[in-house]
């Protein structure tokens, strides 16, 4: 059986419960408190004049290649260059026997010698018909029959000048040397082999390295947006040569600077593009080998007061490309832009915001388009890069 509660502690029970209700009554109630604006690092586009340029890839060539081959016949004698080495126009390269050259050309000097003494008798005796015959002391048959011998001998004169031309320019042949400044191949035959019997054969190989081509392509699009500004800019006075900027593969950059000195006749309608050429200086000990990938690109235009902003604060939808910008009640807004070229990390944009609107480069993460900020002012940007080029090279000029 349970205890009989009694009327003292009932009354305690009730007690409590009452202060407890009237303390309780007695406390705030609960409010939402909303967070503070995200904070963002706001800056003004960047104002300056920027260059435009057409990228393409291309292939290195030597600008001028030449085959050695032996154009006597005759025993390889000896060989006078390090394959592979830098040989300048006139080194001897190649010695093929001579002994039996320039025995013809004794021989050609000593019939030379034979036919001039032949004439010189001939002339003497036409001469003295030639007198004879105005003193009636000799025939008229007399008279040709020495003038036809004394012009015979004038050709047999002839013919051994040009035999003694022959024989000492096969004499020449034998000394083979180098026609121009390049880098030389391997040599294709040892010493001791025959060359020359029946052919002319191939002995090494020389590539012209300083300067070196370049040779890509335009495509139809970029070639009539080209033509369009050369129009534009007829009646400007007349253009300097087009400059053209090249990197290899391993390089940073475009290093090298050069000339665009060929454009092809036309349109190769298999492919719907023009072949260009750019020309590079290349002195030895040569940078650029024939045969290299290249990257090159070329300047077709300037343009001035560009608007730009840092790449990473562009941002990217269905629509398109678009800036987030904060308003005078720092307030995000979405804007969409037309964006142009890359330069040092900026962007061009072309269309879509104007020079004093407060682009949001930092803190794009936290912001949305309605809502509130927090701005700060970036530091003032740096200077995006200028384009890369050889030292001492002259300022880029856009291509006409």
């Amino acid at each position: 059986m349970r205890a009989p509660v009694s009327r003292n502690s009932t009354l305690g029970l009730l007690l409590l419960i009452f202060v407890l209700v009237i303390t309780g009554g007695c406390k705030e109630k609960n409010q939402y408190a909303a967070p503070p604006p995200p904070s963002v690092t706001t800056a003004v586009p960047l104002q300056k004049e920027v260059v435009e340029f057409l990228e393409f890839t291309g292939t290195t060539q030597a600008i001028a290649a030449v085959d050695i081959r032996a154009r006597v016949q005759g025993v390889l004698e000896s060989i006078h260059f390090k394959e592979g080495a830098l040989v300048k126009k006139g080194d001897l390269l190649y010695a093929i026997e001579p002994d039996t050259y320039q025995a013809a050309l004794e021989k050609a000097q000593g019939d030379l010698a034979a036919k001039k003494a032949q004439l010189d008798r001939t002339e003497i005796e036409y001469q003295r018909n030639l007198r004879l015959e105005k003193e009636n002391a000799t025939s008229e048959r007399e008279l040709n029959n020495s003038k036809a011998a004394r012009d015979s001998a004038k050709a047999d004169v002839t013919v051994s000048n040009a035999n003694l031309d022959t024989a000492r320019i096969n004499l020449g042949y034998t000394t083979v040397r180098s026609p121009l400044t390049g880098r030389i191949g391997r040599s294709l035959v040892d010493v001791g082999n025959l060359v020359g019997a029946g052919e002319f054969t191939l002995l090494t190989t020389i590539d012209q390295y300083d300067p070196i081509y370049a040779y890509f392509t335009l495509n139809e699009r970029d070639l009539l947006r080209v033509m369009r500004l050369q129009r534009s800019e007829k009646g400007k006075g007349d253009r300097e040569k087009v400059p053209v900027f090249m990197g290899l593969a391993d390089e940073t950059g475009y290093p090298h600077q050069g000339q665009i000195d060929f454009v092809d006749l036309g349109v190769d309608q298999s492919t719907g593009t023009i072949l260009l050429r750019g020309v590079f200086s290349n002195p030895p000990p040569p940078v650029i080998l024939p045969g290299l990938f290249a990257r090159l690109r070329v300047p077709v235009g300037k343009h001035a007061n560009a608007l730009l902003v840092p790449e990473r604060a562009i941002g990217s939808d269905q629509l398109g490309q678009y800036l987030l910008v904060v308003n005078n009640e720092n307030i995000v807004e979405h804007l969409p832009v037309k964006i142009g070229i890359l330069e040092g990390g900026f962007r061009e944009i072309l269309e879509g915001v104007k020079a004093d609107d407060r682009v949001i480069v930092s803190g794009l993460q936290r912001a949305r388009p309605g809502a509130k900020v927090s701005p700060s002012e970036a530091r003032p940007a740096p200077q995006p890069a200028p384009p890369q080029k050889s030292p001492g090279a002259a300022a880029e000029k856009p291509a006409p």
